[in-house]
């Protein structure tokens, strides 16, 4: 390894030991938003089966998605986006477009 590269690194660790320690504040904190997976389905008016079926994904998927376990991403975050801003309507296109 390279003599800079491993100054960089080494200085990297120190920053994060001494942010972990609360003894320096980040630089820069990345937040990202996530869906309420379990309220848009609530407001659904849909159980964990249903609604799973309804957007294509599994139980166990629509699961781990209330449990914050995982984050939906793509298109299927844009789905629930779309049934979040309104969920009886999406609702009844989904059920259409399913049969």
């Amino acid at each position: 390894m390279k003599d800079e590269l491993f100054t960089d690194l080494m200085s990297s660790a120190e920053e994060m030991v001494a942010i972990e320690n609360g003894e320096q504040k980040p630089r820069t904190v990345h937040q990202y938003q996530t869906l309420d997976v379990k309220a848009i389905r609530e407001a659904s008016g849909k159980n964990r089966n249903e609604f799973a079926e309804i957007i294509g994904a599994s139980y166990e998927t629509v699961k781990s998605w209330e449990n914050r376990r995982r984050n939906p991403s793509g298109v299927t975050k844009k789905l629930l986006t779309l049934i979040q801003d309104n969920p009886r309507k999406m609702i009844e296109l989904l059920n259409k477009s399913s049969r």
